[in-house]
């Protein structure tokens, strides 16, 4: 007998978290990797596991290098169709991130099936490979599995020439940040799955969630670009401080210049949140400096900067004789230039490395 009681109609009903949100707490993920054994990194892996990149690099010649990435999860949305989608333009934006270009995807299927409707799942599945046909990736294969949760994603594939190359781990002080894509879809998408999301907002969501960061493949060919990387589920200031702890910098983040969905604020005025920002901010709280806000916004500002994002948007450390350019690659890409949201400054001697917001 089915005992399941979930509504077919409704994905996220079936994820005890969506999207991005329902990744491994930083602090968790950080004990949990302490455990794995060293492993032999040959001279051709440029990039692996050393700086928590959003792939792996490896060296083919001279002139080329593969970019690999996997990336799944839960329903973020209901519409099938949607969460397909959103879940591959997640996917892919790790390539991006690391300056290359992506070619070639497998689709990683994990379904309730005797639940789901073959329906529901189909429309999934049209979704991914819809992302896929707008990046020019061919979509080749992939595996499924039945599960008790729905889950979709990609395993990726790109190139990128090796001097092309940008990690999380090269920012420089004085170096200016620019940020791809507004704050506060993880707050959408509490307040989908509590019935608070109206069609504006909802729109809104679906936007930014499936635009391809596909900015990601000039900006590598910037040499102005030192770090790069995408801001997902550890929200804005986890991806900023996995860039200021490998350089030793500091990031001051200007609170009026960052951008945040309208609709994410008037959400969150009425308490919505999700719980896996109150997780990063547990993990990496004691890393971020709120000191210079007024008391009585500092939880607003916790939340925003803690938010997880779903398929957000690039987080750039440039240098600034490049900004025009990084703008311009911004523009071209997606319609808009990206936003300035600060910069990277020097420590003073024994200060650990930390994010800084100003009002």
């Amino acid at each position: 007998m089915n005992l399941d009681t979930r509504d077919p109609n409704r994905l996220t009903a079936w994820a005890h978290g969506g999207g991005c949100g329902c990744k491994i707490a930083p602090a968790v993920l950080q004990r949990l990797l302490a455990q794995v054994p060293a492993h032999l990194a040959p001279p051709e892996l440029l990039v692996g596991t050393a700086t928590s990149d959003d792939a792996a690099v490896y060296r083919l010649r001279d002139d080329l290098a593969l970019v690999a990435t996997t990336d799944f999860f839960t329903p973020v949305v209901d519409d099938p169709y949607d969460f397909g989608a959103i879940a591959a333009t997640n996917a892919l934006s790790d390539v991006y991130a690391m300056g290359g270009q992506p070619l070639l995807a497998l689709a990683l299927v994990g379904m309730p099936i005797q639940q789901l409707p073959e329906s529901v799942i189909g429309r999934v599945l049209e979704g991914g490979a819809a992302a896929c046909r707008e990046a020019g990736v061919a979509l080749a294969g992939g595996h499924s599995i039945d599960t008790v949760e729905p889950i979709y994603g990609l395993a990726a594939i790109g190139t990128v020439h090796p001097q092309r190359v940008k990690t999380n781990a090269d920012a420089r002080a004085g170096d200016v940040l620019v940020l791809g894509k507004p704050l506060g879809v993880g707050i959408l998408s509490a307040a989908l799955k509590k019935g608070l999301l109206d069609d504006d907002g909802y729109s809104q969501m679906r936007r930014w969630t499936t635009l391809l960061n596909r900015a990601g493949t000039a900006l590598g060919a910037l040499p102005g670009v030192h770090a790069m990387t995408d801001v997902t589920g550890f929200g804005l200031a986890g991806h900023l401080l996995e860039m200021c702890r490998p350089a030793g910098l500091r990031a001051c983040v200007d609170g009026a210049a960052l951008p945040v969905l309208e609709v994410s604020r008037a959400l969150l005025a009425q308490g919505v949140a999700t719980g896996a920002s109150g997780r990063n901010w547990a993990s990496y709280g004691d890393a971020v400096d709120l000191s210079a806000l007024a008391p009585d916004v500092r939880a607003t500002w916790q939340t925003l900067i803690t938010d997880p994002q779903t398929s957000g948007g690039l987080l750039v450390a440039c240098a600034p004789d490049a900004l025009a350019a990084v703008q311009a690659a911004f523009t071209a890409a997606q319609g808009q230039p990206g936003w300035v949201i600060g910069h990277m400054e020097t420590l003073t001697d024994g200060e650990p490395p930390q994010v800084r917001l100003r009002p």
